[in-house]
């Protein structure tokens, strides 16, 4: 099984301000044509879904939900019924990286995407993410949630591809190699 994170980050390497705020983002809005930056084509390669808690909350706040009925693996310390959300494939999990990384290849994904700053880092330095793509976002907000935080080890990553795109932003994809 392949997990993916797919994340933006600020030019200094933060993913939200230390509140969360992400007003620091461009909307579509912003973007002349509403590029999508390959999210679309990422999204649809994906079986399912692995964010934390504080993402998962995050995005309830938008009143979007744009996983469709794809699954999503909540990784959470915090209690979660997953009957609150009947038209949706919510599945809360409060064990450890390894344990979750398990689940997902006993429940036979072949391609899963992980989201949010915590499950990123923690899924990391278990050494159970093999590749990123992240969308730098050209701007300096000086300090928050930092996109991979302190490691006990270095990772070596090897870049499968780098595009620039006409609002500034650049979006490179790496392996990770294990």
């Amino acid at each position: 099984m392949k997990v993916s994170a797919y994340i933006a980050a600020s030019l200094d390497g933060f993913i939200a301000r230390e509140d969360g705020g992400l007003d620091w983002l461009p909307g579509a809005e912003d973007e002349a044509g509403s590029e999508d930056y390959g999210f679309a084509d990422f999204f649809n390669s994906v079986d399912a879904l692995v964010m934390g808690r504080n993402t998962f909350d995050f995005v309830l706040t938008t009143g979007l939900w744009p996983y469709g009925d794809k699954p999503v693996y909540v990784w959470t310390s915090r209690p979660l019924d997953a009957k609150e959300f009947p038209d949706r494939k919510i599945i809360p999990f409060s064990g450890t990286p390894d344990e979750l990384h398990r689940r997902l290849v006993d429940d036979g994904f072949g391609h899963v995407y992980l989201d949010g700053g915590k499950a990123i880092q923690s899924f990391m330095r278990e050494g159970l993410v093999d590749g990123v793509i992240i969308t730098w976002i050209p701007v300096l907000i000086g300090g928050g949630i930092p996109l991979f935080g302190s490691l006990e080890k270095d990772i070596t990553l090897q870049q499968v591809r780098t595009q620039t795109f006409p609002s500034g932003m650049v979006q490179s994809e790496y392996a990770i190699n294990s």
